[in-house]
């Protein structure tokens, strides 16, 4: 079997592959790291004042010794003001990597921004996430972007009680309010969504409270700075089915009353239906289909969005076995130049065998990257 077949590479080329990405992540590192940039050198304009953010072609990478891999290789889509944009897709896709680009949150010095625009519309002004400094993007976390991750134990921290945990949050971003204002803040929070005893819960540790009571104060804590972006990594995945519809319903509560938009990350197809209005699909750090909920689900165009709603269990039909996607992704630091899904598509056209293929748009707003629309006289034209 050849080195290429198994992946290998020698110390001789490892040492020459870190080498090569030493200087480029000395580049990169170095942009975001600078004292005293000028906001000039990050403001933009937002392609649609409706929108309050932006992906546009991003380019997110991971340098390593055995080569670079492409964990975002190229997504754009919009976030609406005010709406649910559901991302989906497999394990690996470059999901969790897009909204982490987003928040500035990549394990530095490896994980880079390396091109594309991520535009974040602050009402008067719109910043380029992509070249923000460090300094100036810890004015953004938790303020204007607030995250809820996937496991609230490994979220807060053990050894403090959650009062001190959401008053740090406050304090950050609002120094000029006393020690009173900050705690009745983070009291009114922990009532927000849904607690009971705001106060005693105030003075416990995470390990006094259940995993929805926990799961709870992790979106307090994204919530209590009123953001304009809420970015929900799984926030259901940990949690039983009961506690899961709770957290689900307190979040399209809690996103009318500040009236902001959710980013929400999941496997679950149907947390997607239940809560999107728009709908994106992920497949090998790109965006295969994306469009309007009912679009999406209703019509799925894409082999990949196909396969995946076959592959979910539907209540009172009875099969012998579900529906798997045949094959493997692709390794991401060798990616074809070819439809990353070529090799494991049962619908492949003649025009497979070409170059990835471009966006094309089977209505305004429900947009595939399939070459098989290409060929078709109706449902769709390249763009």
């Amino acid at each position: 079997m050849s080195k290429k077949d198994t992946n290998f590479i020698s110390a001789r080329e490892a040492r020459k592959i870190s080498k090569e990405n030493n200087k480029i992540l000395k580049k990169l590192d170095g942009r975001l790291s600078r004292k005293n940039v000028p906001e000039s050198e990050y403001l933009t304009t937002m392609k649609d004042p409706g929108n309050v953010v932006e992906f546009d072609d991003l380019h997110t990478y991971f340098f390593t010794d055995v080569g670079t891999v492409h964990a975002v290789d190229g997504v754009s889509f919009n976030v609406p003001a005010g709406k649910t944009v559901g991302i989906v897709g497999e394990s690996g896709c470059g999901k969790s990597v897009t909204s982490l680009s987003l928040m500035q949150l990549l394990q530095r010095p490896t994980g880079q921004i390396v091109s594309g625009e991520i535009r974040l519309n602050l009402g008067d002004k719109a910043y380029d996430v992509a070249k923000m400094p460090i300094d100036a993007m810890r004015n953004i976390r938790g303020n204007v972007v607030s995250m809820i991750f996937q496991e609230p134990m490994t979220s807060l921290n053990p050894v403090f009680r959650i009062g001190f945990q959401l008053d740090e949050v406050i304090k950050l971003h609002n120094t000029g309010m006393s020690d009173e204002e900050v705690k009745q803040r983070s009291i009114d929070a922990i009532k927000m969504v849904g607690i009971p005893d705001a106060e005693g819960i105030y003075s416990r540790y995470p390990h006094e409270l259940s995993g929805g009571m926990r799961q709870r104060i992790v979106i307090a804590m994204a919530l209590v700075c009123n953001p304009r972006v809420i970015i929900a990594d799984e926030p259901t995945t940990a949690l039983d089915v009961t506690i899961q519809a709770q957290i689900l319903e307190l979040l399209r509560k809690l996103k009318g009353e500040i009236n902001a938009s959710i980013m929400l990350i999941t496997h679950d197809l149907g947390v997607i239906a239940e809560m999107a209005d728009y709908v994106v699909v992920m497949y090998a750090g790109r965006v295969v289909e994306k469009g309007l909920a009912n679009e999406v689900f209703l019509d799925p165009r894409h082999p990949y969005t196909i396969g995946l709603m076959e592959s979910k269990p539907v209540i009172n039909k009875k099969v012998d076995r579900l529906y798997s996607i045949p094959g493997s992704v692709p390794n991401p630091i060798n990616m074809p130049d070819y439809c990353y899904f070529r090799d494991r598509c049962e619908k492949c056209v003649a025009r497979c065998e070409g170059k990835y293929p471009p966006e094309c748009h089977v209505t305004d707003t429900h947009i595939v990257s399939c070459w098989r629309y290409f060929d078709e006289t109706k449902g769709g034209t390249g763009r």
